[in-house]
């Protein structure tokens, strides 16, 4: 939905648009554990089909199951595939930063930050994020990661908890349970990466002027002490008002400011999507976001 409106407006004309490629099994594992990319890769049938029904319900009754197939994890035709495309973009789009041959990519697939090294979380089965993260370090210093999702960013925070070369700030709603749980005030990395990790937990029904108030006071300070060479934009569409899993109260227009401000610095950016529960809001929001990215 978000392709179809960023060519009605016309918007492809602004800018070039590439097909991802495949990420291999090797890519994946640059983060994950071999033996969970080759079970996702078992239970996840390419098509329907009795036999691939059968052999996939064999794999995921098995004693290990990385928690694929749990109810926010389910297994569908396809799946897999994804999970290859949304990596491949946004390891894709960190190769193109890192030979200056873009300023700012998008991969609207990609943003899948839940995910761990050897288990699925909230939807996300591989840690695109992660490996285009990875991908960035070959030839940047340091790496800012940025997550408006309204859920923390669990599995990038953890895969960077020890380092300072990645600093991930999320701002995401926390407390009275709410998905996954982490992202306390107090969670701020150990070892090298002590003080490395940000987190801001907000409170329900957080609106506009709030929110932008917050966003550009944090991220700002975070520039200017951290100086980072890159950022890594995740810009979850479930941090807008009416998501069906989302607690929000905020408009496309301070979403959209966050991007806004993070393109005024003039670093290579890469942006990548992530949660959105409201569809017709996501598509909005997103290609809202890539005029603005526009100009």
């Amino acid at each position: 939905m978000t392709h179809q409106l960023v060519l009605a407006y016309g918007l492809h004309k602004k800018m070039n648009i590439y097909e991802p490629h495949r990420a291999s099994l090797n890519e994946m594992c640059l983060f994950h554990a071999e033996d969970y990319i080759k079970h996702l890769q078992r239970v996840c049938p390419s098509v329907y089909s009795e036999l691939a029904r059968d052999n996939a319900n064999e794999t995921l009754n098995s004693k290990r199951n990385y928690s694929i197939g749990d109810s926010d994890c389910p297994v569908f035709p396809g799946c897999f595939e994804l999970a290859e495309i949304a990596t491949g973009g946004s390891m894709d789009a960190a190769i193109m930063l890192n030979h200056k041959l873009a300023d700012v990519c998008i991969n609207w697939a990609g943003g899948l930050h839940h995910a761990k090294k050897s288990e699925a979380s909230g939807f996300c089965y591989v840690n695109d994020i992660v490996c285009g993260i990875i991908e960035l370090l070959k030839y940047h210093n340091r790496v800012l990661y940025i997550d408006v999702d309204v859920h923390h960013g669990d599995g990038v925070e953890e895969a960077f908890y020890t380092t300072n070369r990645v600093m991930t700030v999320s701002f995401h709603r926390f407390g009275d349970g709410f998905f996954p749980g982490t992202g306390d005030l107090l969670d701020i990395g150990c070892g090298e990466g002590k003080f490395f990790s940000l987190n801001v937990p907000l409170k329900p029904y957080i609106n506009d002027a709030q929110f932008m108030d917050v966003f550009s006071s944090i991220v700002e300070k975070v520039r200017e002490h951290y100086r980072p060479d890159v950022v890594v934009l995740q810009c979850g569409a479930d941090s807008l008002a009416g998501d069906r899993l989302g607690t929000h109260n905020t408009s496309i227009k301070a979403h959209g400011a966050c991007v806004r401000l993070v393109k005024s610095w003039g670093l290579p950016t890469m942006i990548l999507g992530g949660g959105g529960y409201t569809v017709k809001n996501v598509a909005r929001c997103w290609t809202y976001e890539t005029a603005l990215t526009l100009n």
